[in-house]
This record gives C-alpha cells, sequence and structure tokens, in this order.
C-alpha cells in the first residue's frame, strides 16, 4: 500500500463509527512473476510499463520492516505479504519483529505450479497442498488467503469427521 493510505483508511473508518473494522494491510507486496495466472484470467495486465512502480524490488527484505512499522503506526490490524512461497523469510522475520497478525497471499501462480505439477503425475495434490500451506503457517502466518481454500477446507472436514 502507498505510505500514509492506512492512516487515511483508519480515520475515515473511525470517523463514520467503524472504529472496530479491520485493515490489513499489503505490507510487503514484492514484484513478482507469480500473479501472472490471476492477471491473464482477468486481462488485468499492465498496458504499457508495468506495476513494479509501486511494488517491492525482490531483493529487499529490510524494507518490508520499514513498511511494517508505518503500517503500524498508521493504524494497521493485519500485515500482508504477497505472494506468499516465495518471501517465507520475510513472513518469518515479520512475525518475529511485529505483534500484529500476520497474512500471506498465496497467490495464483504459486497455486498453478502445484496444479500444474499434480495434473503432470509430479506431486500428489492431497499430500502437497496441505503440506504447502503448512509451510506458510510454520513460517509464521497468522491467516493464509489462497485458492486453495474450499480444497483444504473439505479435506479438513473429512479428515476430523
Amino acid at each position: 500500500m502507498m505510505d500514509g493510505r492506512i492512516g487515511f483508511i483508519r480515520n475515515e473508518l473511525d470517523k463514520h463509527g467503524y472504529a472496530t473494522t479491520g485493515i490489513m494491510s499489503y505490507t510487503a507486496k514484492y514484484a513478482s512473476a507469480f500473479y501472472g495466472p490471476f492477471r491473464d484470467a482477468l486481462d488485468s495486465a499492465p498496458k504499457s510499463g508495468d506495476k513494479k512502480t509501486y511494488q517491492m524490488d525482490p531483493a529487499n527484505k529490510r524494507e518490508a520492516l520499514i513498511e511494517a512499522t508505518l503500517d503500524t503506526a498508521e493504524g494497521a490490524d493485519f500485515l500482508m505479504v504477497k505472494p506468499a512461497l516465495h518471501y517465507l523469510d520475510v513472513i518469518h522475520l515479520l512475525k518475529e519483529k511485529s505483534s500484529l497478525p500476520i497474512a500471506a497471499y498465496h497467490v495464483s501462480g504459486e497455486c498453478a505450479m502445484l496444479l500444474a505439477a499434480t495434473q503432470n503425475g509430479w506431486l500428489d495434490y492431497e499430500t502437497a497442498m496441505p503440506e504447502t500451506l503448512l509451510s506458510l503457517r510454520r513460517a509464521g502466518t497468522d491467516a493464509i488467503i489462497t485458492y486453495f481454500a474450499k480444497d483444504y477446507a473439505k479435506k479438513w472436514k473429512l479428515e476430523r469427521g
């Protein structure tokens, strides 16, 4: 999110009686090739230039700490890392350094890689999918946004009876 946006949103929500409405900040949104399938499905790829002007450099882990500090000071309730799998170190770092819950956005390209591997018979979906989500929890996420949510919920329900 752009600097100052969390503070503006928080002030507007508070002013209009929504002080208990939570804000999840795009604290660490990295410029990534893994957004591709979603962008392609919605035809939302930039028509000129790219979206990297407001996304973080994948090589810069320290910037996530700076953004987390700013977002927290402005009133964020959750800090989000996007994409998730290739930034487990950032998730872990934020979990160690922040008192706020950490969310991970497991984006379309990350899911598509696993689906392609399972469709080619290289991995077993019923084993690899929950293991993938477990890795996000182990890194420190409190909430996971994923295209696998329904499949995981069904699997979890079946296993728990």
